[in-house]
């Protein structure tokens, strides 16, 4: 039987969220439950509830078969007010039986679940406490409730210390990252290489070696298309050539961001 969960977004049980009138007992079962017993949608057995209330008899003058129930509220599945009727046990089998008889033994048997409910005397905590095994069944609970929340706080505690570690190791990173990248300056080998902390020569044949720029120093044209590197063509005065067109490589913040991580991680794979 599929119930969706608009209809159930509260257990089953005893009503008692609602003033005692005439002629509804203490206990009541709610008319999404009697849905359920039944199979039916809930507006349905509101609309039968209603209808029963509402009846008239021949001589056109109210004859209503039952009192019309007090309404309670609940919580939907998307955790809207809805209502429902909380009816009394003799107007419960009036409306199963005109919704569907068959289902009549179904709700004796769930009326007397609910009156069993009722019937169980509440629990004696002076009588258990003054049990020696119940009290050290409760204390052993307790004990270890108390050692897994130590366990877990000093989880939090040793992920919190690692997570400042990990801030205190990456501020450098994290500086560096702010003040290069988010800027739009290029910089020319000469100075990129002095920020990574080495020579320009070194750091040209290193980019070589990766494959960012060519033989001459010249940036290959992916690398300038992934925002890496840039360039710069200008033009030589030569005493016998006359006029030659230069090309200079710059090299982007996110260039030399990325440049800064290929070196740093290949001094760490010297010292290995």
């Amino acid at each position: 039987m599929n119930i969706s969960s608009s209809q159930h977004s509260q257990p089953f049980g005893i009503a008692t969220h609602f003033q005692p009138q005439q002629g509804v007992s203490h206990t009541s079962m709610s008319s999404r439950e009697i849905a359920d017993l039944v199979g039916s949608r809930h507006d349905k057995v509101k609309q039968s509830i209603e209808r029963l209330a509402a009846r008239t008899g021949a001589d056109g003058k109210p004859k209503p078969v039952i009192a019309l129930p007090p309404m309670g509220e609940y919580l939907d599945g998307l955790g809207r007010k809805a209502t429902e009727y909380l009816v009394c046990k003799r107007d419960s089998f009036i409306v199963v039986a005109q919704l569907c008889p068959e289902f009549t033994a179904r709700l004796v048997d769930r009326w007397q679940e609910l009156e069993e409910q009722v019937a169980k005397p509440a629990f004696d905590y002076a009588a258990a406490l003054s049990d020696p095994r119940t009290l050290l069944a409760l204390l052993t609970e307790n004990v270890t409730k108390v050692v897994a929340l130590e366990a877990d706080n000093n989880e939090l505690t040793k992920e919190n210390h690692l997570l400042e570690v990990k801030v205190e190791q990456d501020a450098p990173k994290v500086a560096f990252h702010d003040m290069v990248v988010v800027s739009h300056k290029t910089y020319n080998a000469a100075q990129a290489a002095k920020i990574i902390g080495t020579g320009r020569t070194r750091l040209l044949q290193f980019m070589r070696q990766k494959g960012w720029v060519t033989r001459t120093n010249e940036p290959y044209q992916a690398k300038i298309e992934a925002g890496l590197l840039d360039v710069k063509l200008g033009t030589f005065d030569h005493p016998t050539q006359g006029t030659i067109p230069t090309c200079s490589t710059l090299i982007t913040g996110k260039g030399l961001t990325k440049l800064q991580a290929m070196w740093q991680s290949r001094e760490a794979d010297l010292l290995e």
